[in-house]
């Protein structure tokens, strides 16, 4: 019996290989994170594939799954969140970026309370590769409610965002639905 599983692909083993400190790694860290990449064999077997990041609070999760559950619909695409991805890592920002490296799409949705995706936030605007693929749903909140609900951090990143035509408006869970429905 063979394994009917593809094997994870070399640019993507060359691409994590690169990504880690190889002094700060042990082997069996090492063999831990391979077979973490090769469970998201949707990836490579899919036209596009997103990252979706968000908060994990009991309503905004919801939200969130919500997302993920209308790009899934697409029947060329995967979608998933960070903690789909099993196994322990102890550096979440590794985690991260090995993860954002092989996606075609990174998908934040962000909420005010809370937002919880700030780090990752500042790596997508920080990192060319991963800026150029990263598209966020910002929820937007009536007005006289609050002028900056998110922060000079975070409104810098949306700025940066709107001007590339990725930054999606939304209020009702209707436009949310509808904002995904735009991402390429």
């Amino acid at each position: 019996m063979t394994d009917s599983k593809p094997a994870v692909p070399e640019s993507v083993l060359t691409s994590a290989y690169e990504r880690l400190d190889r002094e700060d790694i042990s082997l069996a860290d090492n063999e831990a994170i391979l077979h973490s990449l090769s469970e998201l064999t949707p990836i490579y077997e899919s036209d596009r594939s997103y990252f979706v990041l968000g908060s994990y609070d009991r309503e905004p999760i919801r939200r969130l799954n919500l997302v993920v559950d209308r790009l899934n619909r697409r029947s060329d695409a995967y979608a998933f969140r960070m903690v789909d991805v099993r196994g322990e890592w102890e550096n979440g920002i590794q985690k991260f970026c090995l993860i954002a490296d092989l996606v075609t799409h990174v998908v934040g949705v962000a909420e005010k309370e809370p937002s919880d995706f700030l780090v990752e936030q500042g790596l997508l605007a920080g990192t060319s590769e991963f800026f150029e693929k990263s598209h966020v749903l910002k929820r937007e909140y009536p007005d006289g409610e609050d002028d900056h609900p998110f922060g000079w951090m975070q409104d810098g990143v949306f700025e940066l965002l709107e001007s590339e035509g990725r930054l999606h408006r939304w209020e009702t869970e209707a436009e949310l639905v509808a904002a995904a429905e735009e991402l390429p």
